[in-house]
């Protein structure tokens, strides 16, 4: 006989290196869904995972997948990063199968309604990339619409990984290159990577005339990304920067940014 399990958890963050899967508890581990969630990784797609906390250990009830995925696009170092996860503590391996066939009827969090809630409470990160957002005359909505970007977790990503200045930097050269465009996440952490590295020698705005001029826009930009990750099997946003790159190289005249590769 089965125990219905009816308590609901406890929301926290616990560190990427301390979660394991539980063999008997859990479907097995399959690599063509984690490459399928990495092959366009949108934070806003994480949800909540679900652990059960015993004998000391975080064991994944749900979200395996989405676990590796997220440690996959984080590359080397993802061990101490920390996710939202719902907890539940001492529940038996049967409760935890229980639990994860009951899961699989249940809806995620969406990313995106958290980041609502965050700025609402006033939390600093997301506070400050709805302002920065605002102050390029964006804004922050889930529907696809002109000048609206509803891709919050490859903004927070840009935020964290690089600060203020590289995030708004971003957001002026995909609005003004692309400026019909929707703001996609990959574009986003692509472009964000660009402004990153070469932060201090881009000529913001000799790049913006350079990738709006292709024909084909960001089509284009993309075309040329995919065929660099083909190439290379390098990460797809590396592979946006380093077309970027190649793109705003290809006009004669001005200083050249070193390649994306050698760099």
């Amino acid at each position: 006989m089965t125990i219905a399990i009816n308590r609901p958890g406890k929301i926290q963050k616990v560190a990427l290196g301390k979660m394991i899967v539980s063999d008997q508890s859990q479907r097995e581990l399959k690599p063509y869904r984690i490459e399928t969630i990495v092959k366009d990784f949108d934070l806003d797609l994480i949800g909540l995972p679900v652990l059960s906390f015993r004998e000391n250990v975080y064991y994944i009830i749900d979200g395996q997948h989405r676990i590796a995925a997220l440690k996959e696009w984080l590359g080397e170092g993802w061990e101490p990063q920390q996710i939202e996860c719902r907890v539940h503590v001492n529940l038996t391996e049967a409760q935890e199968a229980d639990m994860f066939l009951d899961l699989n009827n249940v809806l995620t969090v969406k990313a995106f309604d958290k980041f609502k809630v965050a700025v609402t409470a006033g939390r600093p990160t997301e506070t400050a990339i709805k302002r920065i957002v605002e102050e390029q005359g964006l804004m922050i909505c889930a529907k696809k619409a002109p000048n609206t970007i509803g891709a919050v977790g490859a903004l927070t990503k840009v935020f964290i990984r690089s600060g203020e200045m590289v995030l708004a930097r971003t957001l002026r050269i995909i609005r003004d290159a692309y400026p019909e465009a929707p703001f996609e996440a990959m574009v986003i952490d692509g472009i964000g990577h660009l402004c990153e590295r070469y932060n201090g020698v881009l000529d913001e705005v000799a790049a913006i005339e350079r990738l709006g001029a292709i024909r084909g826009g960001i089509t284009t930009l993309l075309a040329k990304a995919e065929t660099l990750h083909k190439g290379t099997q390098q990460r797809r946003a590396h592979c946006i920067a380093a077309a970027a790159v190649d793109i705003i190289n290809a006009k004669r005249g001005g200083k050249k940014l070193p390649s994306w590769w050698t760099v």
